[in-house]
């Protein structure tokens, strides 16, 4: 079975287990494959923790979940030096960010120390304990959620720790049909009937399958269509000045780079192996809406991110 075959395998399984969440589950391994962060947005018992279980469950690798609260301390995630009193020396105790796969239950409601110690190990793939500096599993990749509900007692994501998750997905209620099929899924596991399964993906063919997906050929054209949108999005006023008026802040190169990626790994998902137009079209809302500030006068009018991008994907003309 080649690689490409067993995330195709992989992505059917987890579409079978979480229902109605087909979006949710590509982006997982979107990011998977191309190294990098999700932030996860959605309201409460939309299987967002399911998902990220199910995903650890059929790779090779270990999975932990932190639970953020208000009195979370930076050692809690990283770890800390114990005293041995046996030799009177101090050994290092890892902690939960040691996993290859983790879970960063509702982040916002950390305090900016933790968040500050989660974004060096998101963007360094390294912890600081101290005066020593320890380096992450090769395989390493943070989801976190957020409640869009309630917003009490929490500390809203700096932009800098925002621009460092590669793709920031909305999930939102499932269909009619696939609400009666959650509850039949749900019936089967409370009567002890397990799910098939499924394929269980070794870390070397995550590696390989990032190496194809990234391989991905992109045309000149299509390349420079991609550069435009995200200049677009800095100096939309060649377009449009109300969109000119709407934007502050557009998409950094992390941004262009990230929408390179994905725009591969969304082709290579698809058995192609070129990139078109239509692939940057399909993961441009997810790479940009965290990272496009908007100014007071849009906020006013109710203008979304998504509007914004939208827009911007109308107006620039593709290769």
């Amino acid at each position: 079975m080649s690689v490409q075959e067993q995330f195709q395998q992989l992505q059917s399984h987890l579409d079978s287990q979480i229902v109605g969440q087909g979006h949710l589950t590509q982006r997982l391994l979107m990011a998977l494959l191309a190294n990098g962060h999700l932030l996860v947005e959605g309201a409460p018992g939309l299987a967002k923790t399911k998902a990220v279980k199910t995903l650890a469950e059929h790779i090779e690798g270990d999975f932990h979940r932190i639970q953020f609260t208000p009195d979370l301390l930076p050692a809690d995630i990283t770890g800390s030096d114990i005293y041995r009193p046996q030799d009177g020396s101090f050994q290092f105790q890892k902690g939960p960010l040691f996993h290859n796969l983790l879970l960063a239950d509702e982040v916002n409601r950390a305090p900016a120390k933790v968040q500050s110690a989660l974004l060096e190990a998101m963007a360094e793939h390294q912890v600081s304990v101290g005066s020593t500096t320890y380096a992450l599993p090769d395989l390493f990749m943070v989801m976190a959620t957020q409640n869009p509900i309630e917003q009490e007692g929490t500390y809203p994501l700096p932009e800098a720790q925002m621009d460092r998750f590669l793709l920031h997905v909305l999930v939102s209620y499932p269909s009619a049909e696939s609400e009666r099929q959650i509850l039949q899924l749900s019936r089967q596991e409370a009567s002890g009937q397990s799910a098939a399964p499924g394929v269980k993906v070794p870390q070397s063919a995550i590696f390989e399958a990032r190496r194809q997906a990234l391989a991905v050929h992109m045309a000149e054209p299509v390349e420079e269509y991609l550069v435009q949108l995200i200049l677009a999005s800095r100096d939309p006023s060649p377009y449009s000045e109300e969109l000119a008026q709407w934007l502050d802040y557009g998409g950094s190169p992390r941004a262009t780079i990230a929408l390179d990626r994905c725009a591969r790994v969304q082709a290579w998902l698809a058995g192609r192996d070129f990139v078109t137009p239509d692939d940057i079209r399909a993961v441009i809302n997810d790479v940009l809406r965290h990272r496009l500030i908007l100014s007071f006068e849009a906020e006013a009018s109710g203008v979304t991110p998504d509007q914004v991008v939208d827009d911007l994907t109308r107006r620039v003309p593709s290769a």
